[in-house]
């Protein structure tokens, strides 16, 4: 019996210990203990802060946690465009799509519950979606739109502003998305439009997820707002997440963008409408909980959401390689941009193309003013933007808080300073140029090489509007520009094949191609009277991405970042000395000790450096 009771106890402690190592420590920073760089981290505030001093935004606060520990929580600007309320990190933003992965997870807990089917017809929950017919022409459906495709955006609806065509402005003729209707209210207008494609067979951004809200309230019984008080923000400690600001907190709420809230999205009065689709507002201490617990697998201090299996099952591409991904969303999603789609989540797929940030299986989504997260389960990693910012300066601010915090990772391992070593003056100044690692500052976040992410070989950009293929822009010294192509052009034409009917994705996919082949457009000019015939050779497209400046002085080689952004050890503009260990590698004897390992060809001419050779390194071209 002694025994017996020796093991019980032994047990309870395992069983504590094993509990307690899921308590997150989410409120005190620790760069160094969460694995970065502190003096890299400080890199992140002064570029915010550079974008508010333009009058871009009011103010930012970001959040950064990797291994349940806090990296990074600041909030940096103000609260009103008029930069006279600091902000703090308990900022209010409206955070729009960013409600879709909540909707997600809470349709997901009742499918675990037995309540909620995934693969049965949305009609069975929502009667008044049966027999819903599909184009302008209004044919049937070949199989019931299904609760799994609300998930997916494979279920057929759309929203208006996904494309400029007829069939999209039906979806602008639907009376009942207003905060003053319920969704009750709302899902039955539905009925009175056509799916923009059959169910299942095409993915397209949509009021779906609106109409999966509807189905978890007439499953649950409850309002959608209810349910996730109950079952989501209280158990997650989500204090300052729902469907409107209360009036004791409106003096958190950030000022939105110049043109102001639409009506719909009147954050600060409750609604009747509870939008799954993007009617919440959150803080960024909110959401990392939120996110913490889909990394831990659907658990946080305790409280468990989901299941691990269920976790991995909603953040796992789902989307099988013929699907089409069509509208003005489908162009961030896909096989072209390396993105696949899980059950709520946009999911890294191939880094030789992907725009999402991190290791492959990285997961992630935005809202429509800026609002952004992403988890990467590989480095235990969660970054939470929240900004109010138009619709079209998001990707910039995405963009750069990727590039700012997988930049700021410290490298494991780093090795004690080597005996220097004496290299030739003629070596140094074989290394002297500029090198290029085009999108990744990191290992931990490769973007595709120089040559493969390029996207177009055209360098045009492109919209879709009333039909008509129109050139916004022609990228600076891109192949189109030099070919002729002028802003304002319509392309009427791509190799011979019409482009009326075409989505923006389809004639993105005719205008890509490999490096040095040919496409020919016909293009109609205001000021011409005939078609021009143009033909444009495919070039790989450098985008905007990381760059270093090699120079030799004072019998050193010094090195400085030149592109967008710092590299590692190495700041913009402010040349670091660099001690030799051997011929061909050099190491920064402060900071992180970033390391450089230059590499030749047969010839012996340089062709290119390594930073921190070994498991995280990346490499550049020498482009001069």
């Amino acid at each position: 019996m002694k025994r017996l009771a020796q093991l019980a106890s032994a047990a309870l402690l395992m069983l504590a210990l094993c509990t307690s190592s899921f308590a997150q420590n989410l409120t005190v920073p620790d760069p160094v203990g969460a694995g970065f760089s502190p003096a890299r981290l400080a890199r992140i505030a002064p570029w915010y802060q550079a974008q508010i001093d333009t009058g871009a935004l009011p103010g930012a606060v970001v959040a950064i946690a990797r291994a349940g520990k806090l990296a990074n929580l600041q909030a940096i600007g103000t609260y009103d465009r008029a930069g006279k309320i600091p902000l703090k990190p308990d900022a209010i933003f409206w955070i729009a799509s960013m409600t879709k992965p909540v909707t997600s997870v809470a349709a997901m807990m009742l499918v675990e519950e037995g309540k909620l089917e995934l693969n049965a017809p949305v009609a069975r929950y929502l009667p008044e979606l049966r027999d819903m017919k599909v184009g302008l022409d209004r044919v049937p459906a070949k199989r019931p739109m299904e609760v799994v495709d609300l998930l997916q955006h494979t279920s057929g609806l759309t929203y208006p502003e996904e494309g400029m065509d007829l069939l999209h402005g039906t979806y602008n003729t639907v009376p009942t998305f207003r905060r003053d209707k319920t969704l009750a209210d709302f899902v039955p207008a539905l009925a009175n439009v056509p799916l923009v494609h059959q169910p299942g067979e095409v993915w397209e951004y949509s009021w779906g997820v609106d109409v999966l809200a509807r189905v978890i309230e007439v499953v649950s019984g409850q309002s959608f707002d209810e349910f996730l008080q109950a079952r989501v923000f209280r158990p997650l400690g989500m204090v300052d997440t729902g469907f409107y600001v209360p009036e004791d907190k409106l003096g958190r709420l950030v000022d939105p963008p110049p043109d102001g809230r639409p009506p719909t999205w009147d954050v600060t009065k409750k609604p009747k409408l509870f939008s799954g689709g993007g009617g919440l507002v959150s803080t960024s201490p909110d959401y990392l909980r939120f996110c913490q617990m889909l990394l831990n697998g659907g658990e946080l201090d305790g409280v468990r959401l989901l299941s691990a299996k269920t976790v991995r099952q909603m953040t796992t591409n789902t989307m099988p390689p013929d699907m089409r991904f069509a509208g003005v969303v489908g162009q961030f999603v896909g096989p072209r941009v390396g993105t696949g789609w899980g059950l709520g989540f946009a999911v890294r797929t191939n880094p030789d193309f992907s725009l999402i940030p991190g290791a492959v299986g990285s997961f992630n989504w935005s809202g429509i003013w800026g609002t952004y997260f992403w988890i990467d389960p590989v480095e235990k990693l969660i970054g939470v933007q929240m900004i109010q910012v138009p619709p079209d300066a998001g990707a910039f601010y995405r963009d750069a808080f990727r590039h700012l915090t997988y930049a700021a990772l410290s490298i494991p391992g780093r090795e004690a300073a080597s005996t220097p070593t004496v290299v030739s003056a003629d070596t140094l100044k074989n290394y002297a140029g500029t090198y290029d690692f085009g999108a990744s500052l990191s290992s931990r976040d490769k973007q595709a090489p120089i040559p493969a992410f390029a996207f177009a070989g055209t360098g045009l950009e492109v919209a879709v509007m009333d039909d008509k293929v129109t050139v916004r822009s022609p990228i600076d010294g891109g192949p189109a520009q030099k070919a002729g192509v002028k802003a304002g052009d319509l392309v009427t034409e791509i190799d011979g094949v019409g482009t009326r009917g075409l989505d923006l994705n389809q004639v993105l996919d005719k205008l890509r191609g490999r490096a040095g082949t040919p496409v020919r457009l016909k293009i109609t000019r205001k000021d011409q009277d005939a078609p021009i015939d143009i033909t444009i050779v495919r070039e790989a497209i450098r985008l905007p991405g990381a760059r270093i400046q090699v120079r030799v002085e004072g019998g050193k080689l010094e090195v400085a970042a030149t592109g967008r952004w710092a590299v590692l050890d190495f700041e913009k503009d402010k040349p670091v000395p660099l001690q030799a260990t051997s011929n061909t590698e050099f190491r920064v004897e402060g900071g992180d000790r970033t390391r450089l390992a230059f590499e030749s060809d047969l010839t012996g001419k340089v062709t290119g450096v390594v930073l921190n050779p070994g498991p995280w390194e990346v490499r550049g071209a020498r482009i001069n």
